[in-house]
């Protein structure tokens, strides 16, 4: 998520898929406090991302909020380029949109498994040059979201969710070679149990008890995470996942 490329007056842009809530939200914050203006994708509420904008406003900074599918290529290319149109070139990105279901994998429709698996996918083709600007020179981040301790141990009922996001790590790797002799660093941040709003049931696979640090994490705490490495301090870090889940994995 990290590059030189911030020298001399060249506006600082972010896009945040995914900005409407929770830790979207977080990071969007946190971005407009460090400088950014930022670019909101959002499915469906674009209420809430118009919110999440006027709040970074606030803070002095330009905002837009758009309304689309990170799956559909032609939805992504038209924001971009309304981006680098009224606030410049987007130099960093950042892809929260996901979808985490519980479905058991004998009774998973097609549809429910290309379903996780596109809106994953559809973050991947937003960070191609050509569904966005051959002109921006970015900070990508494929993953907020990967939720590691998902991704690296499974989880019942989520076949689809993990597939996906294990598939992100290696991607995160991938892209961090391809990137790097342009000065384009990609890194993944895998929140683990975080103090979110759901619109849906708690997954099984949540323990607070199995968090060593005694609680959940917050938002904030993923978005600052965010913040650092698309910082000039962390133009050295390439290829990471980033792990912000209170000691999960050390377990």
């Amino acid at each position: 998520m990290s590059t030189n490329e911030q020298a001399g007056n060249r506006p600082r842009v972010a896009l945040v898929t995914g900005g409407g809530r929770n830790i979207g939200w977080a990071i969007a914050l946190e971005l407009g406090s460090f400088g950014f203006d930022v670019g909101l994708l959002v499915r469906p509420d674009l209420v809430a991302a118009e919110e999440v904008a006027g709040e970074v406003r606030t803070l002095g900074r330009r905002s837009l909020a758009f309304s689309g599918d990170v799956r559909d290529t032609s939805a992504v290319a038209t924001m971009a380029d309304r981006m680098r149109s009224d606030l410049g070139p987007v130099t960093v990105r950042v892809h929260a949109a996901a979808r985490r279901k519980e479905t058991s994998f004998l009774e998973m429709s097609h549809d429910e498994w290309r379903e996780v698996i596109d809106i994953r996918r559809g973050r991947s083709l937003g960070m191609q040059p050509g569904s966005a600007s051959r002109h921006d020179r970015c900070r990508l981040g494929p993953d907020r979201d990967d939720r590691r301790t998902v991704g690296a141990n499974g989880a019942a009922q989520r076949a689809h969710v993990v597939t996906a996001k294990a598939a992100l790590v290696g991607l995160t790797k991938a892209l961090a070679l391809e990137f790097a002799e342009k000065s384009i660093t990609v890194n993944a941040v895998s929140p683990g149990m975080i103090d979110t709003v759901r619109s849906g049931a708690e997954p099984k696979h949540h323990n607070e008890r199995l968090i060593p640090v005694g609680r959940r994490g917050r938002p904030e705490e993923v978005a600052a995470t965010v913040r650092f490495l698309v910082s000039e301090e962390a133009a050295f870090i390439a290829g990471q996942t980033v792990n912000v889940n209170g000691g999960l994995l050390c377990q």
